[in-house]
């Protein structure tokens, strides 16, 4: 039983100081990431446009969208973060390459250290990236 109550203490002081940490950090980043592929930016915007819609778990709107170059995509409020997503498309020889810039905002002090020490502010960017290069 004594084992269990030093167990249970140390976890909330874990808890606690990340949740200083993340107070000490600020609300907003960015976090850029390339990729190239082998196909012409319509080509790649088509699919970045229907994998981005296929994202359910997080509603945004579109804010700007200039086929086959740029797509501007922000979260809707009331969500513990917030942001935009900007999809920058240029051609590079018979491919092209996309640049995904994202503005976030974390509010959550905890969820802010977690984000920018265990998964990465690229951890989704990466993800979508990969997802869209299996597409593409």
């Amino acid at each position: 039983m004594k084992w269990l109550l030093i167990a249970g203490g140390v976890l909330v002081a874990l808890i606690v100081v990340m949740v200083v940490i993340g107070a000490m950090l600020p609300v907003a980043h960015t976090a850029t990431r390339s990729a190239q592929f082998a196909k012409a930016p319509p080509e790649v915007f088509a699919a970045l446009e229907q994998l981005a819609g296929e994202q359910t778990d997080v509603p945004f709107d579109v804010v700007e969208r200039s086929e086959p170059s740029r797509l501007v995509t922000k979260i809707k409020p009331g969500q513990p973060f917030g942001g935009t997503w900007t999809y920058e498309l240029k051609a590079d020889g018979a491919g092209s390459t996309l640049t995904i810039t994202e503005n976030g905002e974390v509010y959550n002090p905890l969820f802010r250290f977690l984000s920018r020490y265990a998964f990465g502010h690229t951890a989704t960017l990466d993800g979508f990236l990969k997802q869209l290069g299996t597409r593409v």
